[in-house]
């Protein structure tokens, strides 16, 4: 069943990015504090503790390239 994992974590991936742009664009929440939420996200993951450890980092460092690339906030 990896690929159902696999879809699922994809699709709200998408879903969550659209809203934090749509929440920039709407002014709704302001950049750093997206970034800020992005963070909080990548340091709950790299904090975590226990038999899915790596599957964590993993996850951290994918939070952390989403914040390096600017994909969650639109930038000029």
């Amino acid at each position: 069943m990896p690929d159902q994992t696999d879809h699922a974590g994809m699709a709200a991936l998408s879903i969550c990015e659209a809203l934090l742009l749509a929440m920039n664009d709407h002014k709704l929440l302001p950049e750093h504090e997206i970034m800020g939420v992005l963070r909080d996200a990548a340091a709950t993951h790299e904090n975590a503790t226990g038999p899915d450890v790596e599957t964590h980092r993993a996850v951290a460092v994918l939070i952390n390239r989403i914040i390096a690339g600017g994909n969650s906030v639109r930038r000029p």
